[in-house]
């Protein structure tokens, strides 16, 4: 018996299925609709951002820095433009309240 082939024979591509690692965190971004605009998402493994922290504009709390997040930006926005999200806070931005309600001590960061 001969051993077992992991390689595609020849002229074969492997293909990648949808939903890899690469894509999960740090791998390309996608276009979503949200406000009448159009914004681009891109997941980060929040790696690259050693000792940097962002406040989340879903949920108001702080994503450390090594945390995978998603950064969003307005479609024809800048770079002054771009926010920080939770994945989940991005997913459940539709079903928060308009305006998050902070302490009265909290940073505005």
């Amino acid at each position: 018996m001969s051993p077992r082939r992991n390689r595609p024979r020849g002229g074969e591509s492997p293909t990648r299925s949808p939903g890899g690692a690469g894509e999960r965190y740090g791998g390309g971004g996608a276009t979503e609709s949200w406000q009448g605009e159009e914004w681009s998402v891109r997941p980060v493994s929040g790696a690259s951002a050693a000792g940097k922290r962002y406040r989340c504009p879903g949920c108001d709390q702080e994503i450390p820095s090594g945390v995978p997040h998603l950064v969003t930006w307005p479609e024809f926005g800048g770079i002054d433009d771009r926010r920080h999200w939770h994945k989940a806070c991005w997913n459940a931005k539709d079903r928060r309240t308009t305006r998050v309600q902070r302490s009265r001590n909290a940073p505005r960061y």
